[in-house]
């Protein structure tokens, strides 16, 4: 049985700010950060269909501290795909939608997930770094 996560996110910017918080690396570091010690996770993520990347946290003693992924799909700036792999891999894709009046609706769906906890703490884990990259589109 494989499980999705499908969350919703809005956010007071535009469409292009959105994409660049989603695609540059060094704003990726800022807000996908270590769920246990909040450091920003070094990345070489790039936009590019094909590129694998790696984002790099403290390792513990139950985690190696690696997510590995490879990109999927690229169309700026409607929708973003890549594997996510930190023991099971996933599939995430951010679709981004422009509402007008300055708000974006950004879709977040992840697939492959094989079990109850793994969606509960991907859950947990996505709606804190959407909180982070909530407060970096305000600065």
């Amino acid at each position: 049985m494989s499980l999705t996560l499908s969350l919703d996110f809005q956010y007071k910017t535009s469409i292009e700010k959105l994409w660049s918080a989603l695609t540059d690396s060094s704003k990726l570091a800022r807000w996908v950060a270590d769920i246990h010690t909040g450091q920003a996770m070094e990345n070489d993520f790039k936009p590019v269909v094909g590129h694998r990347f790696q984002f790099r946290a403290q390792p513990t003693e139950w985690w190696n501290g690696i997510i590995e992924g490879e990109v999927l799909v690229v169309d700026v700036p409607n929708r973003l795909s890549y594997t996510w792999a930190s023991g099971e891999k996933h599939t995430v894709t951010w679709t981004l939608k422009d509402l007008g009046d300055g708000k974006v609706n950004l879709h977040l769906e992840q697939t492959g997930i094989s079990n109850d906890q793994a969606l509960n703490g991907a859950k947990y884990g996505w709606t804190k770094w959407c909180g982070n990259l909530e407060k970096l589109l305000e600065q």
